[in-house]
């Protein structure tokens, strides 16, 4: 055999299969990531914000039913759900499979839009659609609190967006028989107390927040568990201080939680400037409520860094935890003043 024909016998036909073959699944494994990728940055995109008003409108079209007091709130809380479910990508948190299951940022906006859903369904269920704490309490609303707090991690048998659904269900036939003016089989009762107990459960709410957000940078705490209260005790004693500092590895994780809270909460507080408008104009509280919408607002601004930072301090690094406790702690001093004003007038 020749030169050439040694050459030629080293390129059998099996040969140019499997290399073939290689180079195929090589280009197969690369557009799956480019395409992983791509998905990736698509699902992380925030929804944009819904007017409650024009929501709410096109719930009542859709139902044929009337705008009575209570229905933008609870059609406010439909929607949020609602953009949860139905946003690109889905619901991700429960996510087993690629992209979603190394996605962190987009799941932890969603554990926080949850979180204020939750919050106002609970006080649907226990406050707003009840007349005094022994009244009964209503089916539909039970169902949906219930639903609505089923784990996020579920997701199979069954999985947590068919429980989230099966809440929305429940919670839009609440809103279906609360307009049906010739019923009376459910109600919402905007009332101050009912809006105070709220806006304290949601101030606690933004507070933890801000704590979280402004540990990421590390600082000493001392321990005011007590104070104020010379007679008060705790089940186990603390040190005087501590060196609080949120986890490197979940500093953007209670970022983005952050900006979940604040995105359904800016959306709720329109609502109820609609349905407490008289409550909030007889305490003299509308400009309050209206001033923490503006601050919330700010803690939708657009991140143009592709991380999120965390500067020290003054240093020359920006610090997108502190810019968001910022605005979050005014929120929270301005929530303050408002329960003051609803439960003093």
């Amino acid at each position: 055999m020749g030169a050439v024909g040694k050459v030629f016998s080293l390129y059998k036909p099996s040969t140019w299969k499997e290399k073939g073959l290689k180079w195929t699944i090589g280009m197969f494994i690369v557009t799956l990531l480019i395409l992983s990728i791509l998905l990736m940055f698509y699902w992380s995109r925030e929804p944009a914000r819904f007017d409650v008003n024009t929501n709410a409108q096109n719930y009542a079209d859709e139902m044929g039913a009337e705008m009575v007091t209570g229905f933008t709130t609870t059609a406010t809380l439909s929607q949020l759900m609602k953009t949860l479910l139905d946003k690109p990508g889905g619901f991700l948190e429960n996510d087993r499979m690629p992209p979603g299951v190394f996605m962190d940022n987009m799941p932890n906006w969603e554990f926080g839009v949850l979180v204020q859903a939750r919050d106002l369904a609970l006080a649907l269920r226990n406050d707003l659609s009840r007349s005094q704490s022994q009244s009964q309490e209503d089916d539909d609303l039970i169902n949906t609190a219930t639903k609505f707090h089923t784990d996020t991690n579920l997701w199979i048998l069954p999985p947590a967006e068919s429980q989230y659904r099966d809440g929305i269900k429940t919670l839009d036939k609440y809103l279906a028989r609360l307009s049906s003016t010739g019923k009376n089989n459910a109600q919402f009762y905007a009332r101050a107390d009912n809006l105070g107990d709220w806006v304290d459960l949601v101030k606690k709410r933004l507070g933890s927040l801000a704590q979280e957000l402004s540990s990421s940078v590390g600082r000493e705490q001392l321990d005011t568990s007590l104070a104020g209260d010379k007679n008060a005790k705790q089940s186990t004693p603390n040190a005087e201080s501590n060196y609080v500092k949120t986890g490197w590895f979940k500093i953007d994780d209670v970022f983005y939680e952050a900006r979940g809270q604040t995105y359904a909460l800016i959306h709720i507080l329109r609502a109820i400037e609609v349905d407490f408008n008289d409550v909030l104009k007889d305490k003299n509280a509308l400009i309050s409520l209206r001033q923490i919408i503006r601050e919330l607002e700010g803690t939708q601004q657009a991140i143009w860094s592709p991380v999120i930072l965390n500067g020290k301090g003054f240093g020359f690094v920006t610090n997108h935890s502190l810019v968001m406790a910022s605005y979050i702690s005014r929120a929270n001093a301005a929530l303050i003043d408002l329960e003051r004003l609803l439960k003093q007038g």
